[in-house]
């Protein structure tokens, strides 16, 4: 790894001594040339020199949307800088995804092993998406969520027997469209008597053995679909009208 210069942003003192002393025992080829405590000292910084990475925690002086804020305008303004994030931000998952929007280059959470000298070789040879094992331990628990709950579904439809058209219908039912606005939908060639027929025969494959006796309406159909995993309350989107 060549040598480069870094820009520390942390507004814990104790925290800051701790991250100067890994990078100074662990990555020499790092020269510290500033450490920022807030965003005003940031871009002052920012003004003096030129920085190969910046090291940013997000939760400054109480807020998490500051280093966000930071990451993006540092990509616009300076698309040569590496940004690595390194936080203390452990629970936030959505604050992660706003960062890696932002155009992080990677995300180092506070516990586990913390910072390596591997991470930032990574980041300065130009990789994306760096991470250390307690993020990447969430990650794989997420994408092991979502494979799970496509089989899920993948599985309901084939038991079921449910179709696109099927698919289409139920999902548009839970966004709370009507009978009449889910036919105007492109692609959907049915009127309000065939949505009606197709309803009653959901209910027989979904209801095989009734429903103790209660009338099954529209929306105790959706919830039945959400609960056999045919439709997903996280992927509820509107097809074209």
């Amino acid at each position: 790894m060549k040598n480069f210069k870094i820009i520390i942003v942390e507004d814990i003192p104790l925290e800051l001594k701790g991250t100067e002393g890994i990078i100074r025992s662990d990555i020499p080829e790092a020269e510290i040339i500033g450490t920022a405590n807030d965003e005003a000292e940031y871009w002052e910084l920012m003004k003096q020199h030129q920085p190969d990475l910046v090291l940013l925690d997000l939760g400054l002086n109480g807020s998490t949307t500051i280093g966000v804020e930071i990451c993006r305008l540092t990509r616009e303004r300076h698309p040569d800088v590496k940004v690595l994030i390194f936080t203390g931000e452990i629970l936030n998952e959505q604050l992660w995804v706003d960062v890696l929007d932002a155009g992080a280059d990677g995300i180092i959470l506070k516990s586990g092993e913390l910072l390596t000298r591997t991470d930032v070789s990574s980041v300065m040879e130009g990789k994306r998406m760096v991470f250390n094992e307690p993020i990447l331990k969430r990650i794989v628990e997420r994408f092991k969520e979502s494979v799970g709950r496509q089989m899920r579904c993948q599985e309901a439809l084939v038991n079921y027997e449910i179709d696109e058209y099927d698919e289409r219908y139920l999902r548009h039912l839970a966004l709370g469209y009507t009978k009449e606005q889910i036919t105007n939908l492109r692609g959907m060639p049915f009127g309000v008597k065939s949505l009606e027929k197709r309803q009653n025969e959901l209910i027989q494959k979904l209801f095989p053995s009734g429903n103790g006796g209660n009338g099954i309406n529209a929306t105790r159909l959706v919830v039945r679909a959400l609960e056999l995993g045919i439709i997903n309350v996280d992927n509820l989107q509107p097809d074209e009208a």
